[in-house]
């Protein structure tokens, strides 16, 4: 029965390619675990985050791999393993036989875990992949920032796949306030972040500026300058940070990840569009 859900579910999707099913039958995946993460002590101390929170809950219409999460305080003797542990048996119900891989290592602030398995797609219709070649791996990263900026709010959503169960997240401000940290200091330009940038703004969505503040102070080129954050401070740093960036490459970076009908949209990345979609949100949120 379990397997005959997540059939269901993943015709629900209607993929239209080869890698459109293997993001659909990841995301599926990964509401199980955030299910299963709900059912223990996990939600009390950790918060979901990042663009696979942005997916499930909010509508981003791009797929996204790994599951993100920070902790509500920080918490340097946080052990993500005892919150996992129960995984294998959960998952089994539904036919995975799920490989966890625990990457934690003393003294490190972000606690990271792999969860594979390569069972389910045998046992489930696929329509897209070509049977005749071996059947790849579900592959799922989990991590979690154990020493969080400071400042971050709290929301409660609610998954009703596979069962009804309540995931603690970032609420939106501070959602944005996480992803414009990575906009201005990530090292390697993501097409993803710029996905999701323009996602943001064109629901005229606010930044939670003491936790965007309290997140470059800890990491990126403003580290430990305690910089003031607002309006016109993060319009000046994305501007120069827009127009540094060779936009061919992070369109091509973010192709994969996004509807095959939404695609050709990438074509028109460059400079000048997301100048003016910066300053469109704006002046939306004087």
């Amino acid at each position: 029965m379990n397997v005959r859900m997540i059939q269901q579910r993943l015709e629900a999707y209607h993929c239209r390619t080869a890698l459109e099913e293997d993001h659909a039958i990841r995301e599926i995946t990964q509401e199980i675990v955030l299910a299963a993460l709900g059912r223990g002590e996990f939600f009390k101390h950790a918060l979901f985050q990042g663009g696979t929170c942005l997916r499930i809950f909010h509508g981003l219409n791009r797929f996204s791999e790994d599951l993100d999460f920070i902790l509500r305080e920080p918490n340097p003797g946080f052990q993500l393993r005892e919150h996992i542990q129960h995984l294998t048996e959960e998952l089994s119900a539904f036919s995975y036989q799920i490989e966890i891989t625990d990457r934690a290592k003393a003294g490190m602030a972000v606690q990271t875990a792999f969860l594979k398995d390569s069972s389910l797609g045998k046992l489930i219709e696929l329509q897209q992949a070509d049977r005749s070649g071996p059947l790849r791996k579900i592959r799922i990263k989990l991590e979690v920032d154990t020493n969080p900026p400071a400042g971050s709010d709290a929301a409660l959503e609610y998954l009703d796949f596979p069962f009804v169960s309540a995931v603690a997240t970032q609420d939106m401000p501070s959602l944005f306030a996480g992803k414009m940290h990575a906009l201005l200091c990530r090292k390697q330009v993501k097409g993803r972040d710029w996905y999701d940038f323009i996602w943001y703004t064109s629901r005229g969505a606010s930044v939670n500026e003491v936790f965007l503040g309290a997140a470059l102070d800890q990491v990126g080129p403003w580290q430990g300058k305690h910089i003031h954050v607002d309006k016109e401070w993060m319009v000046k740093a994305l501007e120069e940070k827009i127009a540094a960036i060779d936009w061919k490459k992070a369109a091509s970076e973010v192709l994969p990840f996004i509807p095959t009908n939404e695609q050709s949209s990438l074509s028109l990345w460059n400079q000048d569009l997301f100048l003016r979609q910066l300053h469109k949100w704006t002046k939306a949120n004087k």
